[in-house]
């Protein structure tokens, strides 16, 4: 028993620093939960953590070390990762500036974004995302023992799954936060353009990155 402790606070240590880290995910949610609202940030945070349990899954399952020993699936995965990136930076780029009523009072923003819109947004960006990959390869490979049992690795899996939500959603907390949005308000499009900007670069890295 000591040992699977041991394992599950080296695991929680590495995943929360790698979840922490800046990167697509960051990015996603911060701009939700600036431009739209704080449900939509909370939202996209439950997408990304559910986009873990995919990881979670095919690493139990022996199936991520297929794919990343495939470079023909590898880059597939690549690829698609990356144009999604770029797709949803694009249509940051074209935000507008925000209308004189919304900059004097701050309400609820004009834009809107469903609940299973975020949910897919957060989903896609994380699962999408090859580095994720080979994070959770890494992770279930070295750091987990392979003798573990499977039901133990399963609640590694759902421990980086609460963690990563609730990492999340305090982001999206605190982006919504009135005060905050009531002094970004006025250069929103500026800061959703420059979110485009840094999801299209983090786009162009993944594509140009190799696969291993």
């Amino acid at each position: 028993m000591s040992m699977f402790i041991a394992q599950f606070l080296t695991v929680a240590l590495v995943h929360f620093f790698a979840v922490a880290s800046p990167g697509p995910d960051f990015a996603v949610v911060t701009k939700n939960s600036l431009v739209y609202s704080r449900k939509a940030g909370i939202y996209t945070a439950l997408g990304i953590a559910l986009g873990i349990s995919i990881h979670v899954a095919y690493s139990l399952l022996g199936i991520g070390l297929v794919i990343s020993q495939s470079v023909v699936i590898f880059n597939a995965i690549k690829f698609v990762g990356a144009g999604y990136l770029i797709y949803i930076g694009y249509k940051s780029l074209r935000a507008k500036p925000a209308p004189p009523s919304e900059i004097s009072s701050v309400v609820q923003p004009e834009k809107q974004m469903s609940s299973m819109q975020a949910i897919w947004n957060g989903f896609l960006t994380n699962v999408l995302n090859p580095k994720a990959t080979l994070f959770f390869l890494a992770l279930f490979t070295q750091v987990i023992n392979p003798m573990t049992p499977k039901y133990i690795q399963s609640l590694f899996g759902l421990e980086m799954m609460f963690i990563t939500f609730v990492w999340f959603a305090l982001l999206a907390l605190v982006f919504s936060n009135t005060i905050i949005k009531a002094k970004i308000t006025r250069v929103q499009h500026y800061v959703e353009r420059a979110t485009g900007v840094v999801l299209i670069a983090l786009g162009i890295k993944v594509a140009l990155g190799g696969n291993k």
